[in-house]
């Protein structure tokens, strides 16, 4: 057997279980930064991560993090941080809603993944419910889905990031309280996230996982932690709804 003969039965066997997947789904939840959009790719995270940390030593608070945690490139790192040592308040409360405004300058120049607005149209031309769940803030999601006039597709079920962020995923709050919304069964939705805390959260809700990998990285942290399917680009999925008669 050649190599091409092993790949094309390897892509097909994907191809069938990638079908069996999406086969039963009704209800649609959608991670954001990753499988709907790159947010921040013109306005860089790394940035608005250290305008967090600045900001606190502004405050007189640069003790409150590590040194690792001060160069941290993600700011929801900068954000747990705080609030694993001052918890519900009114300093995590200001530096979520700091977040949550760079966030949304963000959205101006946020990229939209690849195949992911057509994907979201034909699912709900199909009859699916959509819903985004998030660690991002709600605000930024909606503000994004208005731009790209997705909102009427998600039916303000848009479930994001609250300042109780103990629960952010991988806590399955936002994604039961969009089960919930919907009256939806776990076994018919599907959850397509692109973290392992998107695969912890769509288990612990009893909800079907996609994973989407953007990069090489993301495809072995997510394989790792479990993921049975992980797409490299959303097109088979766009492929096999507009195949269905």
């Amino acid at each position: 057997m050649t190599s091409d003969t092993t790949q094309a039965d390897q892509n097909a066997e994907e191809i069938g279980q990638l079908r069996e997947l999406i086969g039963p789904v009704r209800c649609v939840l959608f991670d954001f930064d990753g499988p709907v959009c790159r947010l921040f790719a013109g306005h860089s995270a790394e940035g608005v991560a250290q305008d967090l940390v600045e900001w606190l030593e502004g405050q007189g608070l640069q003790g409150l993090l590590t040194e690792e945690e001060r160069v941290h490139p993600d700011p929801m790192a900068v954000l747990h941080a705080v609030n694993r040592r001052r918890p519900h308040s009114d300093l995590v409360a200001e530096l979520e809603e700091r977040l949550t405004r760079q966030e949304l300058k963000a959205v101006v120049s946020a990229w939209p993944t690849a195949y992911a607005d057509p994907l979201i149209r034909t699912w709900t031309a199909r009859g699916a419910r959509l819903a985004i769940a998030t660690n991002n803030s709600a605000r930024t999601a909606v503000s994004y889905l208005d731009d790209r006039d997705l909102t009427g597709c998600f039916a303000r079920n848009v479930y994001g990031r609250t300042r109780d962020l103990h629960h952010l995923k991988p806590d399955p709050h936002c994604l039961n309280r969009a089960l919930s919304a919907m009256g939806a069964s776990p076994p018919t939705a599907l959850m397509i996230g692109d973290t392992p805390s998107d695969l912890q959260a769509a288990r612990q809700a009893g909800v079907p996982f996609l994973g989407y990998a953007g990069s090489s990285h993301q495809e072995k942290a997510l394989r790792e932690a479990g993921a049975e399917c992980v797409l490299t680009s959303l097109k088979p999925v766009l492929r096999i709804l507009r195949e269905r008669p």
